[in-house]
């Protein structure tokens, strides 16, 4: 146990960095906004977790209730880094240009912990992680209209949303094959965006919403979860999260202070599955999935009123995510995961959604663990979400109409790595 103590406490060490310098780390999320999964074996299958109790950290993530099938207690502690490929291209009349996002590697930590006393029916859970986020860097591009100095152009174009969730939960099994869940949910979310889009112009444009406060939210998460033999079927609600404001300070072009807000809340997302483990060493898990986008505050309302975005206009979306394991030896187990989602941004709200390219359908993964002792496990995994774009006319912010002889396109692509290590202990469930 001396090197598992080591690993251990190397990669707490990780995390607790990870985590002060996490306000700081943009994402480009699947799902839209919100991020399709947590730590490197629910990655690996491709999110799919909401009957297949593979880590606490998937548990806690899609399906709580499946706490109650896991093997034993355990933590989960993981890191994941994203590095995500955007670009953006825009056409005024003869005039067009390309800009690509200042690339970066961002970095999206994991914890989770799942504890059941011995002989009681109950499994309380914890979960800390990263669950909504898009980011971008345009540097300014005089050969790109929308970046211009002149015209229509904003010049250079930052954006930052990143949304941390706390999560506390309980399972319940009430007989051999039935368990429910239940977890309060707590977040805490920063947001940058410059210009401001969203705030009324000054007179010469736009202001920086770069002087931001946290906004705090919360909301809810209920599961069920049923074994039957070979089968697993679940099924789990993750409410709408309800954020406070977030709120922004500027200047006028006088320099005289003033201040905006934004309303953005965290979707309501509704989740089915099934799991079948009747194929020696290997596990089969599909999930379905609901994104209710349209009734969150910030993500359903478009247009613009006095100049103001009033939302990004982004559509409720339908997405599967689909995962198989292979128990290669009693140390080694292997995985692969398939997800697409429907596109939440549809072409006419291209404008838009210049700051937040979050507009991916197919992503591929693949994954691995080693069982180093009876107690620690070791898992690392990788992902590529292939590019995507949208297009459409560049809209005026004082008539919401089209800008004729007008086009704006925007693309994005991404590649993650994850790894982590899950430390059982506490004795077998079952």
């Amino acid at each position: 146990m001396n090197a598992g103590k080591i690993i251990f406490g190397g990669v707490v060490s990780l995390l607790a960095g990870m985590f002060v310098s996490m306000s700081a780390a943009p994402a480009v999320a699947q799902y839209g906004g919100v991020i399709s999964g947590t730590g490197p074996i629910n990655r690996s299958m491709g999110g799919a977790a909401t009957a297949s109790p593979l880590s606490a950290a998937g548990a806690l993530y899609w399906n709580p209730a499946t706490l109650s099938g896991l093997k034993s207690s355990e933590l989960d502690i993981g890191a994941e880094l994203l590095f995500p490929h955007a670009q953006m291209s825009s056409t005024v009349g003869a005039a067009s240009g390309t800009t690509k996002n200042e690339d970066a590697v961002f970095p999206l930590p994991t914890i989770a912990l799942a504890f059941r006393p011995d002989g009681s029916p109950i499994t309380f859970g914890f979960g800390l992680f990263a669950v909504a986020g898009f980011g971008l860097d345009y540097a300014g591009n005089e050969a790109n209209p929308v970046q211009a100095s002149t015209g229509l152009g904003f010049g250079p174009i930052f954006s930052q949303y990143q949304v941390l969730q706390v999560a506390p939960a309980v399972s319940l099994q009430l007989t051999d094959q039935l368990s429910v869940s239940f977890s309060p949910l707590l977040d805490i979310g920063s947001a940058q965006l410059d210009p401001a889009v969203f705030a009324t112009p000054n007179p010469s444009g736009y202001p920086s919403g770069m002087h931001s406060r946290s906004s705090w939210g919360a909301g809810f998460s209920l599961g069920t979860y049923y074994k039957a033999g070979d089968w697993g079927l679940g099924a789990s609600y993750k409410s709408q999260q309800w954020f406070t404001p977030f709120r922004f300070s500027a200047e006028d072009d006088l320099g005289a202070p003033r201040s905006f807000e934004f309303n953005l809340d965290v979707p309501a997302i509704t989740s089915v599955g099934a799991s079948y483990s009747g194929i020696e060493h290997i596990l089969l898990a599909v999930d379905l999935r609901y994104i209710d986008y349209e009734n969150a505050d910030g993500f359903g309302q478009s247009g613009f009123v006095g100049g103001a975005l009033q939302g990004v206009g982004f559509e409720s979306i339908f997405a599967v995510a689909m995962g198989a394991q292979y128990q290669m030896t009693d140390a080694v187990s292997v995985r692969v995961g398939y997800l697409w989602n429907e596109n939440p941004v549809p072409d006419s709200q291209t404008s838009a959604n210049v700051a937040s390219p979050v507009v991916i359908q197919h992503q591929l993964s693949f994954g691995a663990s080693y069982q180093m002792t009876d107690a620690l496990s070791l898992s690392l995994a990788y992902a590529h979400a292939f590019e995507n774009s949208i297009q459409g006319s560049i809209i005026d912010p004082g008539t919401n109409a089209p800008i004729p002889g007008t086009s704006i396109r925007s693309a994005a692509s991404i590649d993650m790595v994850m790894f982590g290590a899950t430390v059982k202990f506490g004795g077998s469930k079952r």
